[in-house]
């Protein structure tokens, strides 16, 4: 039910008009231009309907008032006995919703407020489109980045950058569709640990934005950030499969405000600086700019907070899927392991020659699933696939190679297997 701000100094008038629309709106009088303002700054109606000419402030000057004191246009539709062509120009040159001649007629009196309201309606549906991403419901770029700009120069709290870890693997391995379900869930996920008060927005494919109103304690958001990154997990498998080991997660950069200034950009430079210390000490996991607690951000971090990094996201079976930089980095930790241990260690790599891209991604997950947890896999390209078998004799590879073969074959998702390198450490 819509709000009117009836004014005009003739009571008659204010009854009238009263009646007319007290049966589908809530209706508050006003018997001056003086009246008429203080109700508007404390009611804040959706439209108001104006008397032209009253004594002290006529409907010209309210109108021109009552713009300056609101942040967002103001509906009025101007009422008046006055039947001059000049008088209603005049109105919405001023920016005059409607207007109306005396004496009132019910149903044009109300089809015109009907129509004002469902313009109202309208623009504000079409706002509010305009400033959402379409995916996830949070604002996008732009209105993040304006809204979120307004909030640093006037608020105390925390600024926060969040980037998806690992993100590209569930589009590369279980296709776009998928990747948007995970964008969408984690949207939501965000809506669960920010207030009412707060903004959220998303800024880029796998990137977001957060500003928390008057917060000023760490820990507040180190415990969002172990949220978030825990039901992740929870959300990608119950979307993907139980069995799913993309090690996905949320790294985050933030700064506090004001004491890091007020400066938008400024703040998001140095929330994106935190965000880089993270994704380079293991990701999942949250750091704040700042003298004291930045340049030396790892001392500052409790047993499970640096638990919480470095552990890995997923314990189910199989073996250890991680991107090419990181399969380098085992492999010349397995070379290391190896001159001093003598441990018997595998390094082979195999392609799938076939066209199907599911046939890939299930060859990958069957892959994954019939080695061992100490074992390691990445994709390497569209078809080759890189392995290291740990603690694994030579004599034992053929039999293994004939397992991937059983399994891939029993799918009969067609594609010739090719084991093109096969080396001993």
């Amino acid at each position: 039910m819509a709000k009117i701000l009836v004014v005009d100094d003739e009571k008659i008038m204010l009854r009238i008009a009263t009646k007319i629309l007290s049966k589908e709106h809530e209706i508050i009088c006003a018997s001056s231009g003086a009246e008429a303002i203080e109700l508007f700054l404390s009611e804040k109606p959706d439209l108001v309907l104006s008397d032209l000419l009253m004594p002290g402030i006529d409907g010209y000057e309210l109108q021109s008032i009552l713009q300056e004191k609101s942040l967002e246009p103001v509906p009025i539709m101007f009422m008046t006995s006055d039947d001059s062509d000049e008088s209603e120009s005049k109105g919405f040159a001023l920016g005059a919703a409607d207007y109306i001649r005396k004496p009132l007629k019910s149903d044009v009196l109300l089809r015109r407020v009907k129509n004002i309201l469902d313009k109202i309606d309208q623009i504000q549906d079409l706002t509010e489109a305009a400033n959402l991403d379409l995916m996830t419901g949070l604002l996008n770029k732009i209105a993040a980045q304006k809204e979120i700009s307004k909030l640093c120069t006037t608020s105390q709290g925390v600024l926060m950058l969040l980037d998806l870890d690992n993100f590209k693997l569930v589009n590369d391995l279980h296709g776009h569709a998928m990747g948007d379900k995970i964008l969408v869930r984690f949207a939501e996920l965000i809506r669960g640990v920010v207030r009412s008060t707060d903004l959220a927005g998303r800024i880029g494919g796998d990137e977001f934005i957060v500003f928390c109103q008057n917060v000023h304690d760490e820990k507040i958001i180190f415990n969002k950030a172990r949220f978030l990154n825990h039901q992740l997990i929870i959300t990608a498998k119950n979307l993907i499969g139980a069995d799913m080991n993309i090690p996905l997660g949320t790294s985050i950069g933030a700064v506090f405000i004001p004491n890091e200034g007020k400066d938008f950009s400024v703040l998001m430079e140095k929330a994106d600086k935190a965000l880089y210390k993270v994704k380079h000490h293991g990701k999942h996991g949250c750091a704040f700019f700042g003298e004291s607690n930045f340049s030396d951000a790892a001392e500052h971090k409790d047993i499970s907070q640096m638990q919480m990094i470095l552990s890995e996201r997923n314990q189910e079976a199989g073996a250890y899927f991680v991107d090419f930089e990181k399969f380098k980095a085992v492999y010349q930790f397995e070379a290391r392991l190896k001159d001093y241990f003598q441990m018997p260690t595998i390094f082979f790599a195999l392609m799938l020659d076939t066209d199907n891209d599911e046939a890939r991604e299930d060859f990958l997950e069957l892959l994954i699933k019939n080695l061992r947890r100490s074992d390691c896999v990445t994709q390497y390209g569209r078809d080759q696939f890189l392995v290291i078998l740990t603690d694994t004799p030579a004599d034992k590879v053929e039999f293994l190679q004939k397992k991937i073969l059983a399994a891939w074959q029993a799918k009969n998702l067609g594609g010739e297997i090719i084991f093109d390198l096969i080396k001993a450490f």
